[in-house]
């Protein structure tokens, strides 16, 4: 029997979205987690250089590679051996191929709620079973290692992501080093969806691989880098699984595309122009944490980092599509409901990403503003 997983409803606002403009409105898109900037200009430009030059073809690029284990030593002061670096088709494959390593069919794999709606149906895809841990405000919306402690039967993994997506909360470094000791002690095998480090904005978050070498680390260039539609990205593996993590990759999916290697390359060089972005992203935070209290919205999970503002609409609705679709069509603002976050509490949530321009945001609060007055004088 195949598996049954629920569908991504952000696409359905977006498609919604992208009507409107056909129709001549002007829509500000806030619903997906991608930058609305594009790759680094150095590395637009090498990507010219290689196309004129380099036929190009199945490929691994030995020197990123390198350039990336040299990252975890600069960042982190982690030492990995490059082959320990499996490049991907972006974070997605890289989850695959770290479920598909370490748990058959039937494993229990724990990770919250509210989380990315792909853990949960990735893990049901691969016929595993998510463990959904409820995160509420008292936990800022982020598995704790009390949590994990008190899980009965230990389950075979865990899903960490810090920042995460939706919220941006990110767990503290003695936090993190707790979790890693439950799970060590229980046996139960960790991986980390490291994909939006680099995006803080209260100090910079901690590796997973600091605490432990077992760990199984997620990343990729579509955040911080702003390459998502390059499809590139990486997954580290301890030694001994190099060869498995290897096999999936080869037989699964080949290798990521040659152009985007060698520009991603490129795109460590060009650290000036990706920090501009984010000291935008902390701009659009700062007007979007002092404007939605006032139209209502108090109640928001933490946007330690990530780009992504997560608040609580249940005293307005108990249908957060409907209300984000009600949003779009009044106002041409495209946001996510929580429900593709959290299938039992989001219908009372919303996720609003912060990822574009500031002038955008300025826009989007002008119209949201008298919006919402309107919706709370009633």
């Amino acid at each position: 029997m195949t598996a049954e997983i629920d569908p991504f409803h952000a696409l359905a606002i977006s498609r919604l979205a992208h009507r409107l403009s056909a129709e001549g409105r002007e829509v500000i898109h806030m619903e997906f987690g991608q930058p609305s900037t594009g790759a680094p200009a150095k590395a637009i430009a090498e990507a010219h250089r290689i196309l004129d030059t380099d036929g190009m073809g199945y490929w691994e690029s030995i020197p990123l590679k390198t350039r990336i284990a040299r990252h975890y030593q600069e960042t982190y002061g982690i030492a990995l051996d490059p082959e320990q670096i499996i490049l991907t088709n972006g974070a997605s494959p890289a989850f695959v191929m770290a479920l598909s390593c370490l748990f058959a069919p039937g494993a229990r794999v724990a990770l919250a709620r509210p989380g990315y709606v792909a853990y949960r149906n990735t893990l049901k895809a691969l016929h595993m079973v998510p463990v959904e841990l409820p995160c509420g405000e008292a936990e800022r919306y982020q598995i704790t290692a009390a949590a994990i402690e008190a899980l009965e039967p230990a389950p075979q993994g865990l899903i960490v992501a810090s920042p995460a997506n939706p919220t941006g909360t990110i767990i503290p470094k003695d936090e993190l080093a707790a979790i890693t000791e439950v799970c060590r002690r229980r046996g139960i095998r960790i991986i980390s969806d490291e994909i939006y480090h680099g995006l803080s904005y209260v100090g910079p978050a901690h590796s997973m691989l600091e605490f432990s070498d077992r760990t199984l680390v997620v990343n990729s260039f579509s955040k911080y880098f702003s390459m998502a539609g390059w499809r590139l990205g990486w997954l580290v593996v301890p030694p001994d699984l190099i060869g498995a993590a290897r096999a999936r990759m080869s037989n699964l999916f080949l290798t990521p595309p040659s152009l985007a290697q060698h520009a991603g390359l490129t795109a460590f060089e060009c650290r000036d122009e990706l920090e501009g972005h984010i000291a935008t992203y902390a701009r659009n935070r700062a007007l979007l944490l002092e404007a939605l209290p006032k139209m209502g919205l108090r109640r928001i999970a933490p946007p330690d980092g990530a780009f992504y503002i997560y608040a609580d609409i249940g005293h307005l609705t108990d249908d957060s599509m409907a209300f984000c679709m009600r949003i779009l069509e009044d106002t041409g603002i495209a946001t996510a409901s929580g429900i593709d976050f959290d299938p039992v509490e989001g219908h009372h949530f919303m996720r609003i990403s912060f990822a574009v321009s500031t002038d955008r945001v300025e826009r989007a609060i002008a119209r949201l503003e008298p919006w919402f007055a309107k919706l709370n004088a009633r």
